[in-house]
């Protein structure tokens, strides 16, 4: 059954997702739902592309990490749930988590080493509210993945990967290119923040051994790469 998006309230974490339908992809934003836009098959390139490597070296490394296919972030004290375009999981702390078995929701950082967003025409979200709720969370490592190439298309999505480098040029440089941001929480605040383009080797604390360009993420739909 069809549901109407109900737009006279805020609503709590708790009601949204006793609401949230099946289909369709939502988010609560300080108590407000948001319907997301359907992606562009570029960004579904560069996310099937960024799962699929990961997943790779998860299984190599035999660690104890997944990616979860609907699950939702949720800061603490905070009315939000967030759908990451790559979340990655650590199964050995669900157990800590009291949301997961029945909403399928984490809320502790021990729980994400790792959350991606490719950056859409909203990427004051990925810059300013994510990054400030996924540090609330104590997330260790955010990226948002953004490409000049992907400019004007409006269904893009944030890891800070600014894949379609619609974000500011103080986060991304003058003249904006395409860019992927790492941020690493030291001291429970993301101060460092490192920045990917052309041939440069993605440096992830979480993955250091991912042998990866910031080229090969904004080329994944390219089948000659």
């Amino acid at each position: 059954m069809s549901q109407a998006l109900p737009k006279t309230k805020l609503v709590t974490f708790a009601e949204f997702v006793e609401w949230k339908p099946d289909g369709g992809r939502y988010e609560l934003h300080d108590g407000v739902i948001v319907e997301m836009t359907q992606p562009t098959g570029d960004h579904e390139d560069i996310i099937g592309f960024l799962a699929l490597e990961i997943s790779v070296e998860i299984k190599r490394r035999n660690l104890p990490y997944f990616i979860p296919k609907t699950a939702l972030v949720k800061p603490p004290e905070n009315e939000s749930g967030y759908s990451p375009d790559i979340l990655i999981v650590n199964r050995s702390n669900l157990v800590n988590e009291p949301l997961w078995k029945k909403q399928s929701t984490v809320t502790q950082g021990a729980s994400i080493p790792l959350v991606i967003e490719v950056v859409s025409s909203n990427w004051r979200d990925n810059y300013f509210t994510k990054l400030g709720q996924y540090e609330a969370v104590g997330i260790a490592e955010y990226w948002v993945v953004e490409n000049t190439a992907l400019d004007g298309f409006p269904g893009l999505k944030q890891v800070s990967v600014d894949y379609a480098a619609l974000g500011g040029r103080r986060f991304i440089g003058n003249p904006k290119q395409p860019t992927i941001s790492i941020y690493s929480l030291v001291e429970s605040e993301y101060h460092q923040v490192s920045q990917f383009r052309g041939s440069d080797r993605i440096i992830s604390h979480t993955f250091p051994e991912l042998n990866l360009t910031a080229e090969q993420i904004f080329q994944a739909g390219n089948t000659t790469i």
